[in-house]
């Protein structure tokens, strides 16, 4: 009996240990599963579900221990050694806190002073006529930067295993929260926030376990684009600057921007509709549409409409920055071709538009459309958290 009893408790802590973090990092067919419930479940309970395997094993090894076989203390000895082991590894190296640390030096510059690549992608975001860039370098590896914009605070995200950038307003329930890298699920980040302990998906800002499960965090408008393309639109913008303690991890992201890192996690898949194809998202009016980064790089503008919305998404000459713009202006419905300078030109009205929407040949001239929020991300990502997206053929 109490070898069992010894069996069943080691068995019992270990899996406690393990599978705590298992569910919820990148391990062989951990993201595969829909296993969030448990995951929580495990990492809410896991010091009563630690008291409940010490008490089973307690009996056993007090036994042993006033035996005189030495054979059963040498399995005990063993079996504690690894068991601070695997509670050592689980809880101090592979919880996704422990390998990916928040920046504890956070400064700006601007365009003057940036150090920063112009040619590096970006999040850029503007509040109260205030802009911001974030480099994909610094804030992938990070995952998240919690910083203020016009007075307004705000919470830049981004998750590189799935190619997603995401502005939240921190703000839960009336209360501005803090939020810790927890792990993830089907490859997404998942932040914690530090008051109800509920869990947070980066991709679409839903609460999916704890006391908050349902809630929605408020999005915020972002752009993704290159520096250089960004500082056009925005040249008094301030620029994330990297902290110098993580420079080796900002390194290994160096060819993050352009899909070729070494990572099969984090890599690109060049052809289409693959798991780490590249694709641009959007959500109108409670539907979601995806388009193919290849067709967009070969056509450089999709007309195209959303619930009878019709829009257009457009890619500047860098091949990198892309933007997509409600296309109903006045009583026409402009439908957009590539024009020189990075330029686009209507081919009903003749009238020629910027990158940034705004029309500046024309009897509009001065007018800006409606810029629609867009994303880039790696299909297997769009299509998990969008399951009836539309796709764009």
């Amino acid at each position: 009996m109490k070898s069992i009893l010894f069996i069943i408790g080691v068995l019992w802590l270990f899996a406690a240990e393990i599978l705590r973090v298992y569910f919820i990092m990148p391990f062989p067919g951990s993201q595969q599963m829909n296993s969030i419930d448990l995951a929580y479940f495990i990492s809410t309970h896991i010091v009563l579900l630690r008291l409940i395997g010490y008490a089973l094993i307690s009996y056993p090894i007090l036994e042993y221990y006033r035996g005189k076989a030495w054979f059963p203390k040498l399995i005990v000895v063993l079996l504690g050694i690894a068991y601070i082991a695997v509670f050592y590894l689980f809880n101090y190296r592979f919880q996704a806190d422990k390998m990916f640390y928040k920046a504890q030096h956070q400064w700006f510059a601007n365009a003057t002073n940036d150090t920063t690549n112009k040619n590096s992608l970006v999040i850029g975001v503007v509040i109260n006529g205030i802009a911001k860039a974030y480099p994909l370098q610094i804030i992938g590896y990070h995952h998240q930067i919690a910083d203020s914009i016009g007075g307004e605070p705000i919470l830049v995200t981004y998750c590189t295993v799935c190619r997603t950038g995401r502005v939240y307003s921190p703000e839960v329930n009336g209360k501005k929260e803090t939020f810790r890298l927890v792990g993830m699920d089907h490859f997404n980040a998942m932040f914690e926030d530090s008051t109800t302990k509920s869990w947070w998906r980066q991709a679409t800002g839903e609460a999916i376990a704890g006391p908050l499960k349902g809630q929605q965090l408020k999005e915020l408008p972002c752009n993704q684009l290159t520096l250089a393309a960004w500082l056009m639109e925005y040249p008094n913008s301030m620029i994330l600057q990297p902290d110098e303690k993580f420079k080796k991890q900002y390194a290994e992201l160096k060819n993050y921007d352009k899909g070729t890192v070494k990572s099969k996690l984090e890599k690109r898949d060049s052809a289409s509709w693959k798991p780490k194809s590249w694709v641009v998202g959007i959500i109108q009016h409670n539907k979601a549409k995806v388009y193919d980064w290849n067709t967009l790089t070969q056509q450089q503008v999709l007309n195209d409409e959303i619930g009878n919305e019709p829009i257009a998404i457009v890619l500047e000459s860098d091949t990198a920055s892309f933007h997509a713009f409600h296309t109903d202006f006045g009583n026409n419905v402009l439908r957009f071709q590539k024009y020189a300078n990075n330029l686009l030109i209507d081919t009903t009205t003749h009238t020629i538009w910027n990158m940034a929407g705004e029309c500046v040949e024309g009897p509009s001239k001065g007018a800006r459309l409606q810029p629609v929020q867009c994303y880039q991300e790696f299909w297997h990502s769009w299509k998990t958290f969008h399951p009836n997206t539309l796709v764009y053929q």
